[in-house]
């Protein structure tokens, strides 16, 4: 029993320190793969709701951001694509190391 406890407790140990902030700078890919994420192509995602979301997709990693109006910071919602759709080359400089599939 004290073998499973303490596999438990490093298991436990383990996924906390998954949760640690790497650093302040956000705008860095810190993956396999480092670039500045400006050099990520972005995407739009049409929610449920017909509202407009920045989508890219690194191969690796996945950023999701709702557009927001720049003078009233309220959602846009502009009806570029049936909800649920994705419209744009999301992909494009994404990591080559893992390629996708599909």
């Amino acid at each position: 029993m004290t073998r499973f406890n303490n596999s438990l407790l490093v298991l436990a140990a383990l996924t906390v320190a998954g949760c640690g902030e790497l650093g302040s700078d956000k705008a860095f890919d810190r993956g396999p793969d480092s670039k500045d994420l400006l050099d990520l192509q972005a995407g739009i995602w049409v929610d449920p709701n017909g509202c407009d979301h920045w989508i890219i997709d690194d191969g690796i990693e996945g950023y999701l951001s709702a557009r927001l109006d720049r003078n009233t910071g309220k959602p846009v919602c502009s009806g570029v694509a049936a909800p649920t759709q994705t419209v744009g080359d999301f992909k494009r400089g994404g990591t080559e190391i893992i390629g996708d599939p599909f």
